[in-house]
């Protein structure tokens, strides 16, 4: 009976408790649209991480199919091509028989009815159109026979993956260096190493989002707190309990809640088509797999109105005590200067004993100093907003700024309270946007930016897990092909025969100027390496020299080559016999044109299939250009936390600002009476919610950058300017918490009315 009396109350209680109401939905709909959003993505990164990994499938019989293949296996040859940037998961098989009831089954991969046999291919859907969209000798070329159909979705991460399945005959594929027989495909996900770190990622995001919206939801559901307390100890002193008050607040609050969870939920859903778009990982998800489970649409719906009820009774613990309770006012303690040690020891930590030795940081380290500037950041925050407070009030004048530095200065951790969602995000957001812009320019900047456009394509270092060098019959066939071509400079990387890291010890000892005999396992003609400068030039009158180019052609990451580069100086030794009957390891080809590179890609993909290696032949910009996908897309993320925490803050500070106006009705239309300006009014108001929230702002991405410039000095690169965060941060930023502050503008009209002096009458 109870409840119902408090749904009536809510219902029924006039403009203001409408407003309430309103607010109350519009904030929690705001905050179950995020969480909402955030979990469907978590389930669709989930979803494809849990795949089975058919790319992981091993077999048997490396050195020869006919001794090691058993009945109804097939030969499989698993590697990755590439074109224009876009990684190509390409599968070479060779059906060994056909099927009968006296044979065992074939395996067959997910996505594709039955192994294509000799003459015929499947492509995924992507690939299919990017074939259809580029000349045939760029792409298409490189699968012969014609196509049996398409790769399921089955076989693929999202709709965005290159796949294709290739058919070849036995002969064929025993041919190419790395074939095994497989008679069982891998169901099993893939043990990849980043799954932990995407994880990781959206913890944080968890964080950097949900902290500001709980406070949201508990600044909504405490509204007019003060005039509420009053009515429900008015409520008590006539006969009510203490069960039945706490009764009529959840009710007042769990229907605000509820209404906004529904209406949250079909604001996902609009927002779901667009959100399907958003590549976390890269690459886009299929759309049905971004959704949350019907679990957890039960949990939101279940438990945003219970934490909006206990917000609610835990801003009424002073009606429980007694009903006289709300007129005992207990000034809180002034916050101390303590609460700035821990955000000074997480700093400390990253300015010293993680990164100021020189060494790779200790991941201890690195993970105590962001964990002490977060939560410093929080705790320090009402003691800045104390001190920003009295500052103001000694150096600026007038009667606004000194009503709001007495409010600011009275109780200051409720002043904080409202924005200290905005640390953690604005943080977050400061230090990847500092740390990212650095290592993209270094990357686009190693060797001079001369590099960018030179493929590399790699055949091999001896062994048969890693690939085998080209006969010198077939690099010297290959190196002609691709002189053919115009516009085109290449650089052979011939393999030193006995020059393998177990054939010998080092004959001198390590340390600097020591460079072992082993170690310099290529030959490079010094003619070829004029036209690729960053790497070096050889000494006078020699013809070929003996060089380490391992880090070169086998690093991913950009900036690890640019620290080893040059790699050819004078104190390289001469290679007397020069390049004659030496295996080609590598070649290194400078074309300027895509449409050439995308050619000399398709004329490598056989030789580089039959050597074995698992690497596809790519430029360096192409190398440095996927990891800056994916920095890039982790700085979008954090940009985004940003601006919606900023928002999400705003709409926090508009809520503030109207129970503030509703609780402090009274004097304000004092004030008023007393000659008062509206206008000044609105300044007190404007500057006691806006001013925390700049402090916060600030004082995040000081600590930010803090963190960011000690990570940049570690991976400076020589050949790279210094790069400061992009203008997307200070867009995102700065036009955050300009709507931030318009939001809260929006809600000041209402001053205006509520301290009219003609309805100077209160309870």
């Amino acid at each position: 009976m109870t409840f119902w009396l408090g749904l009536r109350l809510s219902l029924r209680g006039g403009r203001e408790g409408a407003v309430r109401l309103a607010l109350v939905t519009a904030a929690v709909a705001m905050g179950v649209t995020v969480l909402l959003s955030t979990v469907a993505l978590y389930n669709a990164f989930r979803t494809t991480a849990d795949r089975p990994c058919w790319e992981c499938t091993t077999g048997s019989a490396p050195a020869g199919w006919a001794l090691g293949a058993a009945p109804g296996a097939v030969l499989w040859n698993y590697r990755q091509d590439m074109y224009a940037g876009r990684p190509i998961k390409r599968l070479d098989v060779a059906v060994l028989g056909t099927q009968t009831p006296a044979m065992p089954s074939m395996p067959v991969m997910p996505g594709v009815p039955a192994m294509p046999g000799a003459g015929r291919h499947y492509v995924s859907p992507a690939l299919a159109d990017l074939m259809e969209s580029v000349p045939h000798r760029q792409l298409a070329g490189r699968f012969p026979g014609t196509r049996a159909g398409l790769v399921g979705r089955a076989a693929l991460s999202g709709p965005d993956d290159l796949v294709a399945v290739v058919g070849r005959t036995p002969a064929e594929l025993a041919a190419m260096a790395g074939t095994v027989a497989v008679d069982t495909v891998a169901t099993t996900p893939s043990a990849d190493d980043t799954t932990a770190l995407y994880e990781h990622g959206f913890g944080i995001a968890a964080v950097g989002l949900i902290v500001p919206l709980l406070v949201l939801i508990g600044t909504a559901t405490r509204l007019a707190a003060a005039r509420r307390e009053a009515r429900f100890a008015a409520i008590r002193l006539a006969g009510a309990t203490a069960r039945q008050i706490n009764a009529i607040a959840s009710a007042d609050a769990a229907l605000g809640a509820l209404l906004g969870a529904l209406a949250g939920i079909a604001a996902f859903q609009a927002l779901r088509p667009a959100l399907a778009g958003v590549t976390v990982t890269g690459s886009r998800f299929f759309p049905d797999v971004v959704a949350p489970s019907v679990p957890q649409y039960a949990a939101v719906v279940a438990g945003v109105p219970l934490a909006a009820a206990g917000a609610a009774l835990w801003s009424l613990r002073r009606v429980r005590i007694t009903p006289l309770g709300v007129a005992r006012e207990v000034r809180a303690s002034a916050p101390g200067w303590w609460r700035i040690v821990p955000l000074l020891a997480g700093l400390g930590l990253f300015a010293g004993p993680v990164f100021a030795d020189g060494k790779e940081p200790d991941g201890v380290l690195v993970d105590a100093g962001l964990a002490l500037i977060m939560v410093g950041l929080v705790v320090a925050g009402p003691w800045l907003t104390l001190l920003s407070a009295r500052l103001v009030a000694r150096v600026a004048p007038g009667a606004a700024t000194l009503l709001a530095a007495q409010r600011l200065a009275t109780d200051p951790k409720r002043a904080f309270r409202s924005v200290n969602g905005i640390v953690l995000a604005v943080f977050i957001g400061t230090a990847v946007a500092g740390i990212v812009p650095a290592v993209v320019t270094g990357q686009e900047a190693a060797g001079g930016g001369t590099l960018t456009p030179v493929m590399r394509a790699s055949f091999g270092y001896g062994e048969a897990t890693e690939g085998l060098p080209l006969p010198p019959a077939t690099a010297s066939e290959l190196l002609a092909k691709i002189r053919a071509h115009p516009g085109v400079t290449v650089m052979p990387i011939h393999r030193r025969p006995g020059t393998g890291v177990s054939d010998r010890p080092p004959p001198c000892d390590p340390g600097p100027g020591c460079r072992p005999d082993f170690m310099l396992g290529h030959v490079v003609t010094c003619d070829a390496l004029t036209a690729f400068p960053a790497l070096g030039r050889c000494a006078p009158g020699r013809t070929a020299v003996a060089a380490d180019f391992n880090r070169l052609l086998t690093a991913d990451n950009m900036l690890s080559a640019d620290r080893n580069l040059p790699l050819v100086d004078a104190a390289n030794t001469a290679a007397p016999s020069g390049t004659a009957g030496l295996p080609l390891a590598a070649v290194l080809i400078h074309a300027g044109d895509p449409a050439v590179r995308e050619d000399l890609r398709t004329l490598l993909t056989p030789y580089v299939a039959r050597s074995g290696s698992a690497e596809a032949p790519r430029t360096f910009g192409e190398v440095a250009q996927a990891r800056a996908v994916l920095l890039d897309q982790t700085e979008r993320v954090a940009l985004a936390i940003v601006a919606l925490t900023l928002l999400v803050a705003g709409c926090g500070l508009l809520v503030s600002v109207t129970g503030g106006v509703v609780e402090r009705r009274q004097s304000f239309t004092l004030l008023r009476l007393c000659g008062t300006p509206a206008r000044t009014l609105s300044r007190v108001v404007l500057l006691e919610t806006a001013a925390p929230m700049v402090l916060a702002a600030l004082v995040a991405a000081a600590a930010g950058w803090g963190v960011a410039e000690p990570m940049v000095r570690r991976l400076a690169i020589k050949s790279a300017p210094a790069a400061l965060p992009g203008p997307d941060y200070f867009l995102t930023v700065g036009g955050g918490m300009l709507a931030a502050l318009l939001v809260v503008l929006a809600g000041l009209p209402l001053l205006k009315r509520v301290t009219a002096p003609d309805n100077a009458r209160f309870e």
